[in-house]
């Protein structure tokens, strides 16, 4: 393979690494952007902001991506500027800057992209580049794109070659050794700093590689002591290493120093390294003055002095202080023998590391996990019908140590939610000023977990309920003044778990729901009787409709009613369910409850008949074991039991769904909790806590009222999972054909079971 195909191929498969670090880059610049809006004059977000677009541009010029090079180059000329001072922040400034971010994002995501981009693209860009040098007052194009040339190119300087104004710097670079298992190419590295100037030394530590027999192909041992004549400043150079930065020690000494500096880089250096290629390597003499020294050592032995000491040598011959040869003396003294294979080394210096591992590798352990629950569930059901009590104990441990598992793997998709409220801070910001408000968004409990898919496909829903309060809610600051407010508004993300889920709230305190212009419009579009006045919960669910809407005009925000709908399916489709409240001049909250994960749940395993149904165990309050079956049931299947002096509704499931088998003489009721509502659901036995592996339900049967997904029992039988929202709505609300529904079986009474309205859970 030539050195060019090397090339290719380590850009090819680092490049979705730099992408990925990139863009978390690219987000973290914009919520310091608006974090700055706050705080303008905050010197350490003014800093971590030009760390982030340097990191950004360094990065990118390891991998020869000169458009993301040059366009960031311009940004971190104006941040610098602001970091110095010599600029204040202004609103149109950190307007300017998010629009620059916003092309980095567009330029990094097009990396892996062959086609070229559009005509209108570029010249957005050319526009924004323009007004970023007018902005930051940037030299002429000629001089602006000399710092920007760290990307390697043929007028870069030839080692040996250095410019006269160059001064030279010693670099000191020892690579971590899962460099490789991070994607990184250490030569790939050299090559971009070569185009910082020249190289004309570097010494590698070829004794800092194990022996072949200990010898890991992906491990790296690559360090690196060399000179560098160069006009660039300290940042510069050490942004070259910005992308490995957490994966080597970086040492640079900088042209002038003293000796104490070459004495301290000495002593930290490895301790296998011999007195001359110490000498070499931090740059006190060149490898042909070491070589010169060295023949005159071997002319010396066969005299009648001696071999006289190398160290004594260099310093008559190339003049070299005697401190430099004393520090590097003292440091090869201290040099240890190297260990064997059998040796304990020292521990690694850094144990808490964290590697990134791809979305699909681990859903795939996460589905296999799943299979094993399945399969340790159908042992644990042998192995008890077997009566053989050490094969029953041995299983015992088996579940025991594939819920410590489950329990470990799925915590490696749980995420804080924060990251994504954050994403909001720019979606209130761009929303509000074109609206003409002025909105506090404020955050609480960003620090709760969630599974990472859960998190992925809330974004959407979260971004048209931020939008319909910043549209619908929140007034414009005239209107708050003359109803008594103040005049900016405030609107409030906030999470929590609550009974073994999160519960998101969006709360604003705008004009609330306009229960009349609401209600109007249901009678309009026929979705309510004209005249009847249902509940006001009813009411404020009545946005949820699909096309429903009570914008006056169309606008780019909202009008058209489809928006709400989407909302509440997309929340169902994740077992979730979604409620409003709203005080009229008040605001208004929505609150959206979701699982903590889609993967594994504890369910509690209840049996109606022959059928088997699973409710998730933080949704079961208590149980009330072997009742009389009530007969006074509704033609819905639902009554009532006391409870500690209380009503509880209860709902019989074998009415409720149909359900073809007999009726015991005696029953058990499992209270439920939905929300703040408790209710009773009447079967025929319970079966226990039951590791519950979510399949998600057939194309045929995706509208079955009540039901969220299915599972695999041990003995091959499929249990339907409660969502106990959606069953809680539809006990309170039995639909006419249910109480009318002939007891069927088999595809048939599945059928009975959905409607065509369709609540998908």
């Amino acid at each position: 393979m030539t050195t060019g195909e090397y090339d290719a191929s380590f850009i090819a498969e680092a490049l979705p690494a730099f992408i990925s670090e990139a863009q978390e880059q690219i987000e973290a610049l914009e919520q310091l952007l608006l974090q700055l809006e706050d705080a303008p004059g905050d010197r350490e977000l003014l800093d971590a902001l030009f760390r982030c677009a340097h990191t950004v541009k360094g990065s990118a010029g390891i991998f020869g991506l000169d458009r993301v090079v040059g366009f960031t180059h311009h940004v971190e000329t104006l941040l610098d500027r602001l970091r110095e001072g010599e600029l204040a922040l202004t609103s149109d400034l950190s307007t300017l800057l998010l629009q620059s971010n916003d092309q980095i994002r567009l330029l990094v995501d097009a990396a892996q992209d062959t086609q070229p981009e559009s005509v209108d693209t570029v010249q957005a860009r050319e526009v924004i580049v323009q007004r970023l040098k007018e902005a930051g007052a940037e030299a002429p194009p000629a001089a602006a794109v000399a710092p920007a040339a760290a990307v390697p190119s043929a007028s870069a300087s030839a080692p040996g070659a250095p410019d006269a104004r160059a001064r030279r710097w010693h670099v000191s670079v020892q690579f971590g050794v899962d460099t490789y298992r991070n994607g990184m190419d250490p030569l790939a590295i050299l090559n971009y700093v070569r185009g910082l100037g020249a190289v004309p030394r570097l010494v590698c530590d070829a004794l800092a590689v194990p022996p072949l027999d200990a010898l890991s192909p992906e491990d790296c041992h690559l360090a690196f002591e060399f000179s560098l004549d160069t006009e660039a400043s300290r940042d510069e150079i050490e942004s070259a290493f910005s992308f490995v930065r957490d994966d080597c020690t970086l040492r640079l000494i900088e042209p002038g120093a003293g000796l104490q500096d070459f004495s301290a880089l000495i002593a930290a250096m490895p301790d296998n390294l011999r007195l001359g290629d110490i000498l070499v390597a931090v740059g006190a003499i060149t490898r042909v003055q070491l070589q010169n020294g060295l023949r005159t050592q071997a002319a010396h032995a066969v005299g009648p002095g001696g071999v006289p000491q190398l160290g004594e040598v260099l310093q008559a011959s190339a003049g070299r202080s005697p401190q430099v040869v004393a520090a590097a003396l003292h440091k090869q003294q201290k040099a240890k023998p190297r260990e064997g294979p059998a040796g304990t080394g020292p521990a690694p210096a850094d144990d808490n590391r964290f590697i990134r591992v791809h979305a699909d590798r681990l859903d795939d352990v996460i589905n296999l996990l799943g299979e094993l629950v399945i399969a340790g569930a159908g042992a644990s059901l042998l192995a008890r019908n077997s009566r053989q009590g050490n094969l029953i104990e041995a299983n015992q441990q088996i579940t025991g140590l594939i819920e410590e598992i489950r329990n470990g793997t799925l915590q490696l998709r749980m995420v804080p939610i924060g990251e994504t409220f954050a994403r909001f801070r720019r979606v209130v910001r761009d929303t509000a000023a074109e609206l003409g408000k002025d909105v506090l968004l404020e955050i609480v409990g960003g620090e709760t977990e969630l599974d990472k898919s859960v998190v992925e496909r809330i974004a959407d829903p979260l971004m048209h309920l931020v939008r319909n309060a910043l549209d619908h809610g929140l007034e414009a600051p005239d209107q708050r003044l003359a109803s008594g407010k103040a005049a900016q508004g405030k609107l409030t993300l906030s999470a929590c778990h609550e009974s073994g889920s999160i519960l998101i709230r969006i709360t604003d305190n705008g004009r609330g729901i306009q229960r009349d212009k609401v209600l109007q419009r249901a009678w309009d579009r026929g979705l309510v009787e004209r005249g009847v006045e249902p509940p006001e919960a009813d009411i404020l669910k009545l946005i949820f409709e699909a096309g429903f809407s009570t914008a006056e005009k169309v606008t780019n925000l909202s009008g058209r009613g489809v928006g709400m709908d989407v909302v509440r399916r997309n929340i169902e489709a994740l077992r979730g369910s979604v409620n409003i409240s709203s005080e009229a001049g008040a605001g208004s909250c929505i609150e959206i409850r979701l699982p903590l994960t889609l993967a594994i749940i504890d369910g509690f395993l209840i049996g109606v008949g022959s059928s088997k149904f699973i409710f998730p165990l933080e949704s079961v309050v208590e149980v009330i074991e072997n009742r009389p079956t009530e007969t006074a049931l509704d033609g819905h299947g639902r009554s009532c039991v006391e409870l500690r002096g209380q009503v509880l509704p209860v709902v019989s499931l074998r009415t409720l769904y149909a359900l073809d088998s007999p009726t015991p003489e005696r029953s058990s009721v499992v209270v439920v909790r939905a929300g703040a509502q408790r209710y009773g659901v009447m079967v025929d036995v319970l079966l226990g806590q039951h590791q519950t592996v979510i399949k998600p339900l057939g194309r045929m049967f995706r509208s079955l009222r009540g039901m969220s997904g299915s599972s695999i029992l041990g003995t091959g039988e499929v249990a339907l999972i409660f969502d106990a929202s959606s069953l809680s709505q539809l006990a309170a609300q039995q639909p006419p054909a249910f109480s009318t529904a002939p007891r069927q079986s088999g595809e048939a009474r599945q059928h009975s079971l959905t409607s065509s309205e369709g609540q998908a859970s």
